[in-house]
């Protein structure tokens, strides 16, 4: 089977159900159109033909410079490519999965293949009720399509009223590569520093930029702690922002390289503040599953910290991706859980506000009883939006029964 994806959180989704129908027998390979695929290659699954990486990180919700980024980078000339080249060699294959939005869908169809989808793109908790891109319905009434998942609950019932056919929910891949076989944490529930985890994106420039804003935050957070260097500070970063870029990044904002991290031979910023914050590369089930709150700037992350029941702070940047406007659909999609302080993206004032609502988070963890209230509506938030751990799983033994090969229990 052939899977198709178009973006970073797409294909780590597509992987992981990928990885599941590798251990099965079935022969997997992947089409990523957008980036390289990475999520596909350290799985051991082939990726196809030859991809590349763009700043924007995928065709879809950025601002309208990252729109034009798109267009300069040849980014949207590439993804026709790639879906013109998918006829041809589509043959091979007696399924095809697209992970993703209306692009993956369309290639679905011009493959000319029996296909399913997994349409992780799209929520009916943006608006109450989803309207899709044309031609993105009349694509999905196709019976070509032979099945149909969604991200939620409300999604599949709602789309399943408007496509006239069966939608169903069977829980977030991006979900299991969150999880820690250690048990995270519970807020107050020991004498053991508070955890902050920082969470700037994965697409580049743009990650580097999200850095730069949170450390000018995380002062105007320190003066209103009590006892700033018991708060501990992590920050969950992909290969390609390197520590020396981060050095050059740090110090005209006050912070200097240091030598004392929570992990042996950890690179670590210092600041006059008496706040330290732990670079961490590796590891980022462990630091999610360890934190009380999060200071978020991306898409999937965000997704996998409110499936663990994780408060999420978002910090509004310049985009091309995590703007206002991505922030501001983002809370729409993922509930209560997630939240944000008014003012413009990276100005003085946005930031002392988000550091006001950062103190104010952190203090309510460390009570026991809002502690106790607000985990509760924050697990109710993970069962609503996100779903059980698992669709991996599930989502592969669906196809399992696609390809004819799946037992009746499966």
């Amino acid at each position: 089977m052939l899977l198709l994806s178009n973006g970073h959180g797409e294909d780590l989704s597509g992987a992981l159900i990928g990885s599941c129908l590798q251990r099965q027998g079935v022969l997997v390979t992947a089409l990523p159109l957008v980036g390289h695929g990475e999520p596909y290659r350290r799985r051991g699954i082939p990726v196809l033909g030859r991809t590349r990486s763009f700043s924007t990180g995928g065709l879809g919700f950025t601002s309208l410079a990252g729109q034009m980024r798109e267009l300069l980078e040849g980014q949207t000339l590439h993804v026709i490519l790639q879906l013109a080249r998918l006829r041809p060699r589509s043959r091979a294959y007696d399924l095809v999965v697209a992970v993703g939005d209306l692009v993956a869908v369309l290639g679905c169809w011009l493959s000319g293949r029996p296909a399913a989808v997994y349409l992780v793109a799209y929520s009916s908790h943006y608006e109450g009720r989803l309207r899709l891109p044309w031609p993105c319905g009349w694509l999905l009434r196709r019976r070509r399509i032979r099945a149909i998942w969604s991200r939620d609950r409300l999604t599949a019932a709602d789309l399943s009223a408007q496509l006239d056919r069966s939608v169903t929910f069977l829980g977030n891949p991006f979900l299991d590569a969150a999880l820690d076989l250690s048990p995270g944490r519970q807020a107050g529930a020991d004498a053991a520093p508070q955890h902050l985890l920082l969470l700037p994106g994965s697409r580049l420039p743009e990650a580097a930029h999200n850095l730069a804003l949170m450390l000018q935050l995380l002062p105007r957070l320190a003066v209103r702690l009590a006892q700033p260097q018991q708060l501990r500070v992590s920050a969950a970063l992909v290969g390609g922002l390197q520590a020396e870029a981060i050095q050059r990044l740090a110090q005209p904002l006050g912070w200097q390289a240091g030598s004392a991290g929570a992990r042996a031979g950890a690179t670590v910023l210092e600041h006059r503040c008496g706040l330290t914050v732990e670079l961490v590369w590796s590891g980022f089930p462990q630091e999610l599953a360890a934190a009380d709150l999060v200071l978020a700037m991306a898409g999937t992350a965000t997704e996998q910290a409110v499936g663990l029941g994780k408060p999420v702070l978002q910090l509004a940047g310049r985009g091309p991706q995590f703007t206002a406007g991505f922030a501001e659909a983002q809370r729409r999609l993922l509930g209560p859980g997630v939240v944000c302080a008014a003012g413009e993206p990276g100005s003085p004032a946005c930031l002392e506000a988000t550091a006001e609502r950062a103190a104010e988070l952190l203090q309510d963890l460390a009570d026991p009883v809002r502690s106790a209230a607000l985990r509760r509506e924050l697990n109710g938030a993970a069962a609503e939006r996100i779903g059980a751990v698992g669709g991996s799983a599930r989502l592969a033994a669906a196809i399992m029964e696609l390809l004819g090969r799946g037992s009746a229990a499966a």
